[in-house]
């Protein structure tokens, strides 16, 4: 009997969650099940696979593993979870959403109220994703006019103290701030304003508007005719923005209309926000490895991933196409939402012609992305064709990654790996190295190392090799590289090696450099790679040597240990910055004491022999891989 067989049997019918894997232990596939052995036994029965989807999934499927829970409902959790975290190559999921933006309201005592593209988990709350960047702008830009928000960085830890009226800042002057940092609103106060900001962009517009005009009539009861006019101007501004929006339901139920639109192995999900029977937002993403998925496969995976991070879960979710789940979905958004959600397919009626409008809203996105891509997909950048006939590659190299190395006489050897994506840089995919396995200033073993790492992992996480590998170097260099690769098994991974002294390039084999006229903007193209690698090098070398001379500058100072030393260098991040520093500004750090703050100043005065003699002259520029 075979271990997978072996294994089944001892599988418990039981809830859980499996992971189907590579011999290698790559995550292929990530499932949820009522019953887990039943269900994995559908996978390995033969016969049973006649899609040819789950065929391509199964013929790579070595091994599998199986966590038990309690219920269905965490199990649908689990699943979304690991989904988004191991992103396997046979699970439906959402594209990568960073570049979304949220607006994010900070928890600080006075909190300011922002857009940002960065979750940091501080306590801050975020509404959002918004995939529309001009409805996000107009959003923010009425919540901007209508609420008197701070927007200043001063730290406002307390009450906030007097301030003369020379301090005022041109937002207080005209009306666009409160004033909290001069004492002209209380702090309950400024928290009403953040509580009427937030109910108005989740689209709580009948609550708010209540509210308002409750205060405004006690305003005006109270003779304070200037706070009860304020209060008139936001009330009628909230209704002039909101008047602007489509209204598709006269009742006031918070719904979410979900829907997906499929083409040419494409997906785009869609979701519209509906609050108190106004559109206020419509969201969309592209989801990945959507081919020969069928229309309801692809819904419920959108949804769960959806949701998963939701900061808002609606009464009624309409779709387009059932759920084969649909109990244990509602039981875990009604979990999440703390109340019942009910989710539905309308098929006649009102409901019906909004699901029609929102799955023609997702076609006509994803149309868009198709023919943007078959376009982009014709059409090679200049200077990326002309590097291609000056090489003689077999495709355009749209997709270039090149490796410097970086280091002092030796010391703290660094590299750095840049992306360049259709001619230009792809700073997001930028990756930092510490050479871990070779001792000195030896340029050839430490480009064989990084070449060795970066190509090890893409092989292993079976992600798309670069279109060409450029090493800063000679012939030294690329014959580090290609030796790595040729051990790899990728022998035909073009790689060339670009030598600064006479900007000539080299290829493997070939022991004179390529003939590539001066003036070609291929050879251009590679001299900005090469330089944006350099740079990028250096800029971490610089990085690591101040860290490390930060500490040890600190190392001596009693009452500092390694967390009050991390905490500086965050705050402060130079040794410049912390002598420019009073000591009641290092004691505001966080762990940090009066009595540590002090001696930190007194160890980092300057000698006599730093202030009267003349600045030596700075260390020798860190070594060019």
């Amino acid at each position: 009997m075979n271990p997978v067989e072996e294994k089944l049997k001892r599988t418990p019918q039981k809830p859980g969650v499996y992971l189907l894997k590579k011999s290698d232990g790559t995550i292929l596939y990530v499932g949820k099940a009522r019953q887990l052995r039943s269900r994995l036994r559908s996978h390995f029965k033969p016969g049973n696979n006649e899609d040819a989807r789950h065929r391509r999934l199964m013929q790579q499927v070595t091994a599998f593993e199986t966590i038990i829970t309690d219920s269905e409902v965490e199990a649908l959790i689990m699943e979304a979870n690991f989904v988004k975290e191991h992103r396997p190559r046979y699970n439906i999921d959402l594209k990568d959403d960073k570049s979304y933006p949220f607006i994010r309201v900070t928890s600080d005592p006075y909190p300011k109220i922002f857009i940002t593209r960065t979750i940091v988990r501080d306590g801050s709350a975020y509404y959002g994703p918004y995939t529309d960047a001009g409805a996000l702008r107009q959003l923010m830009n009425a919540v901007r006019k209508i609420f008197p928000l701070r927007t200043c960085n001063k730290k406002l830890d307390g009450d906030p103290p007097d301030a003369a009226e020379g301090q005022v800042c041109l937002n207080h002057h005209i009306g666009r701030c409160a004033g909290v940092c001069i004492g002209r609103i209380g702090r309950e106060e400024y928290a009403a304003i953040v509580d009427q900001a937030t109910a108005f962009i989740k689209g709580e517009d009948s609550r708010l508007l209540r509210e308002l005009e409750r205060r405004m009539r006690e305003k005006a009861a109270d003779k304070k005719f200037e706070e009860a006019a304020r209060l008139r101007d936001e009330i009628t501004s909230i209704q002039a923005f909101r008047n602007r929006q489509k209204v598709v339901d006269a009742g006031a139920m918070d719904r979410d209309l979900v829907t997906v639109a499929a083409k040419d192995g494409e997906a785009c999900g869609m979701v519209f926000n509906v609050r108190e029977g106004k559109i206020i937002n419509r969201k969309h993403y592209f989801l990945r490895n959507t081919d020969e998925a069928g229309e309801a496969e692809i819904v419920a995976s959108f949804l769960k991933q959806y949701y998963l991070d939701a900061s808002f879960v609606p009464s009624e979710i309409l779709l387009q196409t059932p759920l084969a789940d649909l109990d244990s979905v509602e039981r875990w958004l009604a979990k999440k939402k703390g109340g019942k959600v009910s989710i539905a397919v309308p098929l006649k009626g009102r409901k019906a012609r909004l699901m029609e409008m929102c799955a023609d809203n997702a076609m006509h996105v994803l149309d868009d992305y198709l023919l943007q891509k078959a376009a982009f997909s014709g059409r090679v950048p200049g200077p990326v064709a002309a590097l291609q006939k000056d090489l003689g590659l077999a495709r355009a190299p749209l997709h270039i990654e090149a490796v410097d190395i970086s280091n002092t006489q030796g010391e703290d050897s660094v590299a750095s790996l840049v992306v360049f994506e259709n001619g230009k840089p792809k700073k997001s995919a930028y990756r930092k190295y510490r050479i871990k396995t070779v001792e000195g200033a030896d340029d050839f073993q430490s480009i064989a190392e990084v070449v060795r790492r970066r190509f090890t992992r893409l092989l292993a996480e079976d992600r798309p090799l670069p279109d060409l590998l450029m090493v800063d170097g000679g012939k030294g260099q690329l014959s580090a590289a290609a030796a790595v690769l040729a051990e790899l098994g990728l022998q035909d991974q073009p790689v060339i090696g670009l030598a600064k002294r006479l900007e000539e390039v080299y290829v493997p084999g070939i022991a004179a450099p390529q003939n590539i006229p001066k003036h070609s903007p291929g050879l251009h193209l590679l001299q900005r790679l090469r330089d944006e690698a350099h740079r990028f090098a250096l800029a971490f070398h610089r990085d690591l040597r101040g860290k490390q001379s930060l500490a040890s500058l600190l190392d001596a100072v009693p009452g500092v240990g390694v967390k009050r030393r991390q905490a500086l260098f965050k705050r402060f991040g130079s040794v410049a910055a912390m002598r420019r520093a009073s000591p009641a500004e290092l004691a505001a750090v966080p762990g940090m004491t009066g009595k540590a703050a002090a001696a930190v100043a007194a160890a980092l005065q300057p000698g006599p022999e730093e202030t009267t003699a003349p600045r030596p002259s700075p260390p020798s520029s860190p070594t060019d891989g």
